[in-house]
């Protein structure tokens, strides 16, 4: 299945959850919220929350500065 991140299209497995994908791109701790097709996802969701082919995932990390 094809899922769009943060502009880029990416294959994955059927049936993975946020939690899953961040996994297996390495990103667990890093990304501090999720939007799938412009809906916010709680983090508190992630591993409970399936994609589906075609779904657009925003992934943002804030950085502090000064």
């Amino acid at each position: 299945m094809k899922i769009i991140i943060n502009g880029q299209t990416k294959e994955f497995d059927k049936d993975i959850t946020i939690g899953g994908l961040l996994d297996k791109l390495s990103l667990n701790g890093k990304v501090m919220a999720a939007a799938v097709n412009m809906e916010i996802v709680k983090q508190g969701k992630w591993d409970s929350f399936y994609l589906q082919d075609g779904d657009k995932l925003e992934l943002l990390d804030f950085v502090g500065g000064g």
